[in-house]
């Protein structure tokens, strides 16, 4: 009975085993390999038949001591359950390494995830195992060793768990809003507990335990709700999270700041520089999207650029691009450089707004001098004359020379932003009144006209 209760052999295996006794049994008859006596062939046949009930008594009775049936939640129910906001289903759309059941980006997913909407085509993710980890430990650059280029030389030989994926959205979206170096100052004072201007692992992994205690205590209310409205009675067990387990792995991140030992500390410059080298990196890999190889973009690229993280509607995308077709029929093209300083001042895009508003006062549009003014306050450098003359002849919307700097800096907003901070506002319920209310008021023209 106790091997009964246990399942030693399953009512799969049972079945397959009478089926092939009988196989077996009638094709060693027809090819005269046992007796056709019909002595033998009733002993065959009691055989044969004995399994089969011995089979159907066991698949009867098994069920006697098995224990009160659970109901293992998959991957799919409980990241329904957890209604994942947009940053979370994009970190699992685009991670594609597994180690213990944790889910994983590489370096080049994580840049994949910020300058592209797809991920790269896979058929699954990479399971990885401890001696993979060993290697990456092994190739991944010390902090003084970083490069503009570190994330694409690294490509799929590290990982970044969800935590790290945050933190480097943030000062990729949110931080740099401010003056950059305060944003980065932020960023490291969050880390730095102690304030000794050093940051040390057990400091670097504190933000991490905020992050994964707030995100299971959301995951876990998540579960019992789902447990609470299951009308089946069966008790759901929980799950840990698969973008945050509770073992400790060295990353990419932690290596690179730490060292494989752990004991290094993360100076403020140190930090600094890194955080730039990613930013570079990312304009480099929109740049050379469009350059192919060659040493600058077309205007038009330029504009395309500007407007991808943008929510306009496709007329609307369509008639700033046409706009400046019609404007600027033979361009001489933007060069890395100019497009590297634009970027660093859409950086400053909230002080910019501020010196506009103190410089008109009553809102006026403003000219391409007004327009250099403001950015050499704001950022200390200057922008070339040809592509701040670009950007007018963009968003100059009746080619008086003019710029209506409030779409300006609503559409760099969302550049800055990359999409994650409208797409959040229009998410179920509240995305459905958004497109509602913006079907209502396309409609509305229409009506007006036909009154």
């Amino acid at each position: 009975m106790a091997a009964i209760g246990r399942r030693v052999v399953s009512n799969v295996q049972l079945r397959n085993l009478f089926a092939q006794c009988s196989r077996t049994f009638k094709t060693n008859l027809s090819r005269g390999n046992i007796s056709s006596s019909p002595g033998i062939y009733l002993y065959g046949t009691a055989v044969v038949t004995s399994a089969y009930f011995g089979w159907k008594w066991i698949g009867k009775n098994a069920v006697v001591e098995a224990a009160k049936p659970t109901r293992r939640m998959t991957d799919e129910q409980s990241l329904r359950g957890l209604k994942l906001n947009h940053r979370e289903r994009r970190f699992i759309k685009f991670a594609s390494a597994e180690y213990q059941g944790q889910l994983y980006m590489t370096p080049q997913d994580f840049i994949e995830s910020v300058t592209d909407s797809e991920p790269r085509p896979r058929l699954k993710r990479r399971m990885l195992f401890e001696r993979d980890l060993d290697r990456f430990a092994q190739e991944t650059p010390v902090l003084s060793k970083g490069s503009p280029d570190m994330f694409r030389t690294i490509f799929d030989r590290g990982i970044i768990s969800y935590t790290e994926y945050l933190f480097l959205l943030s000062i990729l979206t949110n931080f740099l809003l401010a003056e950059p170096q305060t944003g980065f100052r932020i960023a490291f004072n969050m880390f730095d507990t102690d304030g000794n201007e050093r940051v040390d692992k057990e400091e670097f992994l504190v933000l991490e335990k905020i992050f994964s205690t707030a995100r299971r205590d959301r995951l876990n209310r998540a579960l019992e709700g789902a447990a609470k409205s299951s009308d089946t009675g069966e008790d759901i067990e929980v799950l840990e999270d698969e973008l945050q387990k509770s073992h400790v792995v060295d990353t990419t991140l932690l290596l690179h700041f730490f060292g494989r030992k752990g004991k290094q500390d993360l100076k403020f410059e140190e930090f600094k520089m890194f955080m730039e080298n990613l930013q570079t990196e990312v304009l480099e890999i929109e740049f050379n999207e469009f350059s192919k190889g060659l040493p600058a973009i077309t205007e038009l690229d330029f504009a395309k650029i500007l407007l991808r993280y943008t929510y306009l509607q496709s007329d609307q995308y369509e008639m700033y691009l046409e706009r400046l077709l019609d404007r600027i029929p033979e361009g001489k093209g933007i060069t890395f450089s100019e497009f590297k300083s634009f970027c660093q001042f859409l950086n400053t895009l909230d002080d910019f707004a501020i010196a506009m508003r103190m410089y008109t006062l009553a809102d006026q549009p403003i000219s391409q001098e007004e327009f250099h003014r403001a950015v050499k306050i704001c950022t200390g450098a200057e922008l070339s004359p040809h592509i701040v003359d670009t950007v007018f002849k963009i968003f100059d919307d009746d080619g008086d020379g003019q710029l209506s700097y409030k779409e300006f800096i609503a559409i760099m907003r969302d550049r800055l932003h990359r999409g994650f901070k409208q797409q959040q506002a229009r998410e179920g319920w509240e995305g459905f009144k958004a497109c509602v209310k913006d079907a209502m008021n396309s409609d509305q023209p229409q009506q007006q006209s036909l009154s």
